[in-house]
């Protein structure tokens, strides 16, 4: 059952992606001021999304791991993060590329990217700290806890633009602007490439899911196996 859900979500994921690569590129004008490289912003804003999403599954899944000690949310922790760890590259990365076609430059101690650089460190510390304990229940419990406060980075991130002067552009998306700041066309094609990535984004989870099921029950079979 679960491979048919992850086929069909890939498919729908791969159909958006074809889809809103055609609007993006071929169709929505160049924008006034900053010309075609505004085109970035249609990857940046719903991987910077989907990051906070599948951190804040991340989150959740381990503080009710901590709740119950069920190694499956410990699993679904990592597997969010190692996927959402991606995305906040990708957000890092598109972040950069527009910013030296735009300010000229490729990084600035700015309170919106310093925060989010944090945010990505703090995640990527998370996976070394798995790797640095073999056993597996400390590793679930430490990690949890790292998780659920890396997680208050992700605020920080958020609310950065509001909370402090910052170099990095406002809101533009309806839902936080009240409208008025962004061509309705281009919007709508932020809301469907943010659909795409969820999508892609679940996909990921669910595949890294089971691969970490099979690890664990391949461990358990060596353990009984030693035992006996």
């Amino acid at each position: 059952m679960r491979e048919k859900i992850i086929y069909i979500f890939a498919a729908a994921a791969a159909v958006l992606l074809v889809r809103n690569l055609y609007v993006i590129l071929l169709v929505l004008p160049d924008e006034a001021q900053q010309g075609p490289i505004y085109r970035i912003m249609f990857f940046h804003i719903p991987s910077a999304i989907t990051c906070f999403i599948g951190f804040l599954a991340a989150g959740i899944s381990s503080a009710i791991y901590l709740a119950t000690k069920n190694p499956r949310n410990d699993a679904i922790a990592v597997a969010s993060t190692e996927v959402s760890l991606a995305f906040a590259t990708v957000v890092l990365a598109t972040g950069s590329i527009w910013a030296r076609i735009i300010w000229g430059i490729w990084w600035t101690w700015d309170a919106r990217l310093t925060s989010m650089l944090v945010c990505w460190l703090l995640y990527a510390s998370y996976l070394m700290l798995r790797r640095a304990i073999d056993e597996p229940t400390q590793r679930a419990k430490f990690s949890a806890v790292l998780s659920i406060f890396a997680f208050s980075d992700v605020i920080i991130v958020w609310k950065s633009i509001e909370w402090w002067r910052t170099q990095h552009p406002g809101p533009v998306l309806s839902i936080r602007t009240g409208g008025g700041q962004m061509n309705p066309a281009m919007e709508a094609a932020i809301y469907w490439n943010l659909l795409a990535l969820i999508l892609f984004g679940l996909v990921l989870v669910l595949v890294r899911l089971r691969q970490e099921e099979m690890r664990r029950e391949i461990d358990g079979m060596r353990q009984m196996a030693h035992a006996i």
